[in-house]
């Protein structure tokens, strides 16, 4: 999978130098699943994706609902495994993080992030 650097540009920060890409069929069905945690600035974009599900996940997430240009318009801190977020219509894709990395970043709703290619 691809890697991509995501920053808030509203707030100036870096969420995560480290976010794979999941923008195939296949990897967006897998997701992180078989994984036991996000390392420091990992993460999973899911594009395109209206919401999520925890079903067989070993760890909490938080899951960062965004419109189609990238602001955010939905947060869930610490989702636990089997769990299910609501779906929408305004959300086209989302970001999946370590929990509580929504705070630590700062993210809010209204933020505007932005996505590069992941440093070498």
């Amino acid at each position: 999978m691809r890697s991509i650097r995501v920053v808030n540009r509203t707030r100036n920060t870096t969420v995560g130098e480290n976010i794979e890409l999941a923008d195939t069929s296949l990897t967006r069905m897998w997701g992180l699943l078989g994984r036991s945690g996000l390392g420091a600035g990992g993460g999973l974009w899911i594009a395109p994706s209206s919401g999520v599900h925890t079903m067989g996940m070993k760890f909490p997430i938080d899951v960062v609902g965004l419109d189609r240009n990238k602001r955010v318009v939905k947060l869930w801190h610490s989702l636990v495994p089997y769990r299910v977020t609501s779906v929408s219509i305004k959300i086209s894709s989302v970001l999946e993080l370590a929990s509580g990395e929504i705070l630590r970043a700062g993210i809010e709703l209204g933020d505007e992030l932005a996505v590069s290619d992941a440093p070498n």
